[in-house]
């Protein structure tokens, strides 16, 4: 194999308007993108650095120039496991060499990676954290869509779901508090949620202080995102969530994706499929595993102003088309 050419730079990429969640709002995000040529092809990668997780743009950059020396001499997945935690800047890498895999040999990641032919799947359209009043226009605006992601906070949970589902009556709810929740809240609230047809609840509470689901009724399934990263972290949810949610950038690729997946199905965790904000590049990767999931939430691009071309293909009911091998995979 010829040396590799590792290139890895910073991006921004604006929002469509404010994009507000329980921890705050933004107008833009920032992502790294890897890039590695050999053989005539170049494979990338996309990783989202996130605060909650301690991670920042120039962070992740020192962890990618890092790997420089390894990466450009023919390091392979595996051992790019053990050099790097799970996060972004492995996320970025994993997807790249992957994507460099796939092009340098035509055999696509899917069939590299023992998952069945990618499908055209529905994913979840996020409504931003808003008053109540904008939260069900927005709402309205989307109501063909088949599943809504509620973004809430600590407050005023019942008024905009409410609000929400007189204006979007068909459409399936699963919602996000971004550990914005009190135990006491949730018990409080789980028979409302119910009622209003919520079918998953998201990290209700916040991660190191969710040992108290195990004695929680749970009316509405309940999903770990920020208490589940990697297949390590998988054992200590037994018993406290129905379900976990994937993401690259938590697992540190679609390497370790896959492993989680694995043990997750065997372990008796329905499976959700997420993001971060980020571009179609980002989502690509994580789509592979929209078999295994029983919901989707790959909407990334849509919260963004624009998106890379090419990119992924949203339908106006939600449904995403497979990648193109030009954008990845």
């Amino acid at each position: 194999m010829t040396r590799r050419r590792l290139t890895a730079r910073a991006e921004t990429w604006p929002v469509r308007g404010v994009f507000t969640i329980s921890r705050g709002s933004r107008t833009e995000v920032e992502v790294v993108t890897v890039e590695i040529a050999a053989e005539g092809a170049v494979g990338r990668g996309e990783g989202t650095p996130y605060a909650r997780y301690d991670e920042h743009v120039a962070g992740v950059l020192d962890q990618i120039e890092e790997q420089r020396p390894a990466i450009e001499d023919g390091l392979d997945r595996a051992d790019l496991q053990e050099r790097l935690p799970p996060g972004a800047a492995r996320n970025a890498l994993d997807c790249a060499l992957w994507d460099l895999e796939a092009k340098i040999t035509g055999v696509p990641v899917w069939r590299r990676a023992g998952l069945t032919a990618p499908q055209p799947f529905v994913t979840a359209y996020t409504l931003s954290l808003n008053t109540p009043e904008a939260m069900a226009q927005a709402a309205r605006a989307n109501a063909r869509r088949p599943l809504l992601k509620v973004k809430l906070g600590g407050g005023g949970v019942r008024e905009r779901l409410t609000a929400i589902r007189a204006a979007a009556p068909t459409a399936r709810l699963i919602i996000d508090a971004n550990e914005a929740w009190s135990a006491d809240q949730l018990v409080a609230l789980g028979s409302d949620l119910a009622r209003l047809g919520v079918a998953m609840i998201e990290q209700p509470l916040a991660a190191g202080a969710d040992a108290v689901l195990a004695e929680i009724d749970r009316p509405v399934p309940i999903c770990a995102d920020e208490s589940c990263h990697d297949s390590a972290t998988l054992a200590g949810l037994a018993g406290r969530y129905d379900m976990i949610n994937i993401k690259l950038d938590k697992t540190g690729g679609l390497s370790e994706a896959l492993r989680l997946a694995a043990a997750a199905e065997t372990a008796g965790f329905g499976i959700m499929v997420g993001c971060m904000v980020a571009t179609s590049l980002a989502m690509a990767p994580a789509a592979l595993l929209a078999p295994k999931a029983r919901f989707l939430d790959l909407d990334g691009p849509l919260i963004l102003a624009r998106d890379r071309e090419p990119g992924l293909r949203f339908g106006a009911d939600s449904t995403v088309a497979p990648a193109s091998p030009a954008l990845w995979g």
